[in-house]
């Protein structure tokens, strides 16, 4: 069967030759005919689909479906950015990086510092154009992911997480500090506005939609800055399918499966992990700024641990290794355990009186043993946020027991710089596929 991955192109044509694309409809023909894409887009048809019903379902029309859409479409975004910059680490080279949400701050500060107006309400920053903020918290992001890697990557992997996450809570606890926050104010001119947070700086897409569209159109201003996270998303894939592809990430490849071999080979795998910690954390800290740059304020509750929990879980839903499972395992962590279970709990409640919900876990299981479900359905839905953990809970034990790669992970991987494994008219030359 003629299938098409991450690491190779297409395979069953009779002419080599004819596989090269020539122009740019001969690339977008090519990528919609490739395996990987349209896993991608079912998987994304078939989510929207299932909203579509819980929207109609309720008793909502095309408005809410829009304003429905246009929040799974960003979160979607969001989490595709940050598992894939997490695979990077993880998937492809072996490192436990657990302060993802760490990362995400110190790329999102750093812009706000320099591209927040200096008579904000809320904290305060230099007023410099937007671009020069995003560059400079994805480089900050990096340099502060070099500090951690130099000493940490002496390590192994699970010390390796735990300083990760120290560090990450450091960083959140530094965002925190309003002493901190008065004395760069006082000193710099800046500051982080301490846990009150601090404003950003306003969305340019919001000029563009106001001045061609519609003003103060708030749905339509969060769909333009949806388009530009999903360029970004487009972007961030194509980027690390070519790091994957290229030499440097066969040996990052290499080093997840056994680093010995790797410096059996004469390759310096420190350097290696430190030069791909370094990529992962800059793409962590622009997913920070995509993300929270959809807003118009930022505090440190925005960068609990919970984040990164909610990041590896994509990222195992999907396949460690694999950036195609990572978009999938975001769509599917988006849809099916982060927002399904509080809309199917509205549907329902707006749907079924069933009345004040139980003060008690053990008020709202006695009823059952006269078969009476009402109480503990009410109990659900009053608790939907922590029946959403056990509900991750219990997802991530099956995964675990059932399909430990995930959906697409341990892919095979090709062996060589390009697909040898085009049939010819003599039959298949050789060379291993993912899939």
């Amino acid at each position: 069967m003629s299938v098409e991955t991450e690491s190779g192109g297409p395979s069953g044509a009779d002419d080599p030759s004819s596989d090269e694309p020539t122009n740019v409809r001969a690339v977008l023909a090519q990528e919609l005919a490739a395996t990987d894409f349209r896993l991608i887009l079912v998987t994304l048809l078939g989510v929207y689909a299932l909203f579509a019903v819980f929207t109609f379902a309720s008793g909502n029309g095309m408005g809410a479906l829009k304003s429905q859409y246009t929040r799974l479409s960003f979160l979607f975004a969001a989490y595709a950015v940050l598992s894939l910059a997490l695979n990077l680490q993880w998937g492809y080279t072996g490192l436990f990086n657990i302060g993802v949400a760490g990362f995400m701050a110190v790329g999102v500060y750093t812009m706000s510092l320099l591209s927040t107006p200096p008579d904000a309400i809320s904290g305060q920053g230099l007023g410099l154009p937007l671009p020069i903020g995003i560059v400079a918290g994805m480089i900050v992001a990096a340099l502060v992911g070099l500090i951690a890697a130099v000493p940490a990557l002496r390590l192994r992997a699970d010390y390796l997480a735990i300083v990760t996450l120290g560090l990450s809570e450091i960083i959140r606890l530094t965002a925190n500090s309003k002493t901190l926050s008065d004395w760069t104010i006082a000193t710099f001119g800046f500051g982080t506005g301490g846990g009150s947070g601090t404003d950003l700086p306003a969305r340019p897409t919001n000029t563009l939609v106001e001045t061609y569209y519609a003003a103060n159109n708030t749905l339509a201003q969060r769909a333009a800055w949806v388009i530009v996270m999903l360029g970004f998303v487009i972007a961030i894939y194509w980027l690390l399918v070519r790091v994957g592809n290229s030499p440097f990430g066969r040996v990052l490849k290499a080093i997840r499966e056994d680093e010995l071999v790797a410096q059996s080979l004469g390759k310096d795998t420190r350097w290696f992990k430190i030069k791909v910690f370094m990529l992962g954390c800059a793409l962590m800290g622009l997913g920070g700024i995509l993300w929270q740059g959809s807003q118009s304020y930022v505090s440190p509750d925005s960068f609990r641990p919970i984040v990164t929990f909610y990041v590896f879980i994509a990222v195992i839903i999907g396949g460690s290794g694999s950036n195609t499972g990572s978009v999938i395992g975001s769509i599917l962590f988006v849809g099916l355990l982060f927002e399904g279970p509080r809309t199917l709990g509205n549907i329902v409640s707006s749907a079924v009186n069933l009345g004040s919900p139980p003060g008690t876990f053990a008020g709202a299981v006695e009823p059952l043993l006269v078969f009476n479900f009402a109480p503990f359905l009410a109990f659900l839905i009053d608790n939907i946020s922590a029946f959403r953990f056990i509900l991750l809970g219990i997802v991530l034990v099956i995964i675990m027991q059932k399909r430990p790669e995930g959906m697409l992970g341990h892919r095979t991987e090709s062996a060589a710089a390009i697909d040898l494994g085009r049939d010819t008219p003599g039959g298949t030359t050789g060379g291993d596929h993912d899939e």
